[in-house]
């Protein structure tokens, strides 16, 4: 793994566990064993950073889901394999959703951060409209309200559950998605 690999996933834990303002390029350096001046080699500012964290973890996220298309033409559905990507999250990562957390700070965050982190909500609605069109056979504006109904009932519920610290409260609210 890369020195920057090391770098985001020590960035990714602390603000997912934490938000944006968790983390600080000496506190990374720390963690990944190199000088402060080596992170701003791979990352001139935090914002560079930040923005780069988002949009990995959107090609990641998407990446584990692939193509709704797919996943209806083998039999499953794939609205039950989004929701489980967030229930891993929740429950065995122990963490929130980082562009989640991200977009709840939107307004405090630098501008190339808050591109990114809309970008993750913009592919994951467009993700959800296309998988609920396949399913349903529905119409654009139909299945995009349930795209974005769904992605917000997610973070909400990935949100309570984290402050009531029972995921429980998780499967209680997602329960009519399944």
């Amino acid at each position: 793994m890369s020195k920057k690999d090391e770098l985001l996933n020590a960035a990714e834990g602390k603000v997912r566990t934490g938000g944006y303002s968790n983390f600080s390029f000496r506190e990374l350096a720390v963690d990944v064993g190199i000088k402060s001046a080596s992170v701003h080699y791979h990352f001139p500012t935090k914002s560079d950073l930040g923005a780069e964290l988002a949009r990995r973890y959107t090609e990641n996220f998407l990446g584990a889901l692939g193509d709704p298309s797919e996943i209806s033409r083998r039999g499953d559905n794939p609205i039950s394999i989004y929701v489980s990507l967030f229930r891993k999250a929740l429950v065995e990562d122990e963490a929130m959703c980082l562009c989640g957390l991200l977009g709840a700070e939107n307004d405090a965050l630098p501008e190339k951060v808050q591109v990114e982190t809309k970008r993750f909500f913009e592919k994951n609605i467009d993700w959800l409209e296309r998988a609920y069109t396949i399913q349903n056979s529905g119409s654009y504006d139909w299945a995009r309200t349930q795209a974005i109904k769904t992605l917000s009932l997610l973070e909400g519920a990935m949100m309570i559950s984290k402050t009531l610290g029972d995921n429980n409260a998780f499967e209680q609210a997602i329960s009519d998605l399944n």
